[in-house]
């Protein structure tokens, strides 16, 4: 009988690393390749520079099938899409203009389709030539088909003769820009070889080099994500030799590092949103299923953000405290958390209800994404005590106690010139609370209110989307010594990524909300702490403002080096501490 000898690859991959240790793990980057006359080409300086900057360059060419492409972004850190002919302006909704020079069908609609899909994964992409033109019109931006016959006033000659390993002409950085900081320079001497050019930036950059004749030499992101494009070729100078470009490949490699060990965190520990409104647009005809730009929180923008789980809120605005109002309360309650569920159903392949931590973690483990219950306003339910029993049967695993306004259980924030703390229904309410496992949610309450309940509830509370008022003085966020008393009471506060409630000057982006991270990691520790970012409910800021950016946040922790452990925690470890702790506390009782 025939024997197969077996080996062990990982003393041989191990050698290899030894020889190359700039390359152990290093970020693998996708070129876009160049295809003419049936044969697939790329230009040596590309995957040189990749080399020489710490990466593994992997050629992409031009083709049809999307699943692949998809299944192919999966495994890249980063995009470098590169340069070749003109872009078919039909894809500008232009008719083409006689100065228009050769198109190349096979790569158009694959690179401006990969371009997005890049983009929508927060996937590091850097454009040379062509590859900053294909980025801009991808993302809504427009060009010039010739710059010559287009463009006002006297231009460069931007086709330079001379060997591509030399520059022909210079190009002005804008001294603030991300550019600018990459070079180390804002007069740069670059080569040229092009005759289309951006025209207007697509929404989200901004213009951060041009010629001397005006022309757009370089745009960026504005939105704090690792996207930037060059209208000259950088990677032409490092075959000559000279080295003077390789500042922006650095820059690449660093920021497809960055997403890759980001992308691995991601894989290794549960990511959970504590807070958001999407079924406030069930009546708009949402698609879940899809990547459906009126919600910011679908199947798509999770997967491409890598987010685990969410606790999706039935939400109630205050209305009148009648009988009449507290009944139509209650049933709206219950109608939002069947269409919740019904939407789950409708997409049970990819998405389930989880009822406690222990859930969230088996639907990861099958690949799945995991919708939480809450409820948002305790005027939900009305003032018959048992309705509390009835929605943790239903699932819900909180209840903030109140919203925008008074209601029977408590004062809130907002609209409580009588500064009304938590009634006696209200007591009765956060004890049975206490009872059925129903975490107390404090989001939302007033001061007064926010004492009341600590002193009476028996078990931790959190907010599940609040902010600091030391760094931003809103009614809506927490003052220090909230914080601390959350904090001593063995709960949790989830840093709320709506941007009034972060700064009142400007609207907010990833960093403001990383400032209050910072602070109340310093005043309360990193075991307080976590995310509820509020999206469909007027939540989301500059650089993070739905599911498939959450990954941006997590970038930006590893960039401010809170460590693996940190990160855990923030993303849903605390919040679950409690959430376990508080359900255990009546699981005998309630049954589950």
């Amino acid at each position: 009988m025939k024997t197969f000898q077996t080996f062990d690859i990982e003393p041989e991959y191990d050698v290899l690393h030894s020889r190359f240790p700039n390359h152990k793990d290093a970020p693998v980057i996708g070129i876009t390749g160049n295809f003419s006359d049936g044969n697939l080409c790329l230009a040596p300086g590309y995957y040189t520079s990749i080399l020489k900057a710490g990466g593994v360059p992997f050629i992409i060419p031009p083709f049809e099938d999307d699943n692949i492409l998809i299944n192919l972004l999966d495994h890249i850190d980063g995009l470098l899409l590169s340069g070749g002919g003109d872009i078919n302006p039909l894809y500008l909704k232009e008719e083409p203009i006689k100065e228009l020079h050769s198109i190349n069908p096979y790569r158009d609609r694959q690179e401006l389709l990969l371009a997005r899909l890049a983009a929508n994964r927060q996937i590091p992409i850097l454009g040379i030539c062509r590859g900053i033109q294909i980025m801009n019109v991808a993302l809504g931006g427009t060009l010039y088909q010739d710059i010559y016959s287009q463009v006002e006033g006297k231009l460069l000659k931007h086709s330079q003769d001379m060997d591509r390993a030399f520059a022909s002409h210079t190009v002005c950085i804008e001294t603030d820009s991300m550019l600018a900081k990459i070079m180390g320079q804002v007069v740069l001497p670059v080569n040229s070889f092009h005759h289309q050019a951006v025209k207007d930036p697509a929404p989200g950059f901004r213009i951060s080099a041009r010629a001397a004749d005006g022309v757009v030499e370089a745009i960026e992101s504005t939105e704090y994500k690792s996207m930037l494009g060059v209208q000259w070729h950088p990677e032409c100078f490092i075959m000559n030799g000279d080295e003077c470009m390789m500042p922006v490949f650095d820059w690449f490699l660093k920021e497809a590092a960055s997403f890759r060990a980001a992308k691995a965190l991601h894989c290794k520990i549960l990511t959970l949103d504590s807070h958001c409104d999407t079924p406030m647009f069930f009546e708009r005809n949402i698609n879940f299923a899809t990547r459906d730009p009126k919600i910011k929180v679908d199947l798509h923008k999770m997967t491409e953000g890598r987010q685990d789980a969410t606790i999706m809120v039935a939400y109630l605005p205050q209305k009148e405290r009648t009988d009449e109002a507290l009944l139509a309360a209650t049933a709206k309650a219950d109608q939002l958390l069947n269409e919740i569920e019904r939407m789950v159903a409708m997409n049970c392949t990819a998405v389930d209800i989880a009822y406690k931590p222990a859930d969230l973690y088996r639907l990861k483990q099958a690949g799945k994404k995991a919708i939480m219950l809450g409820i948002e306003n305790g005027y939900a339910i009305g003032k018959d005590l048992c309705n509390v029993a009835h929605f943790r049967r239903r699932g819900v695993v909180y209840m903030t106690l109140c919203h925008n306004g008074n209601n029977d259980i408590c004062g809130s924030a907002r609209y409580n010139e009588e500064g009304l703390g938590v009634s006696d229904f209200g007591e009765r309410v956060i004890r049975e609370m206490n009872r059925t496992g129903m975490l107390v949610d404090l989001s939302h309450a007033g001061e007064r209110s926010f004492y009341d309940a600590l002193d009476i509830s028996l078990q931790p509370v959190v907010c599940s989307h609040s902010s600091s008022r030391a760094l931003c003085d809103h009614p809506r966020n927490l003052t220090d010594e909230q914080l601390k008393a959350i904090a001593r009471k063995g709960g949790v506060v989830q840093l709320c990524l709506y941007s009034g409630f972060l700064r009142t000057d400007r609207p907010a982006d990833i960093c403001d909300a990383v400032e209050h991270l910072h602070h109340i990691v310093n005043l309360i520790g990193v075991d307080h702490v976590g995310i509820g970012t509020d999206f469909d409910g007027d939540g989301g800021i500059i650089g993070c403002n739905d599911s498939s950016e959450l990954i941006n946040f997590t970038r930006r922790l590893l960039y401010e080096r809170y460590s693996e452990k940190d990160i855990r925690l923030i993303w849903g470890g605390n919040f679950l501490r409690v959430m376990e702790q508080v359900q255990e506390s009546s699981r005998k009782e309630m049954g589950f």
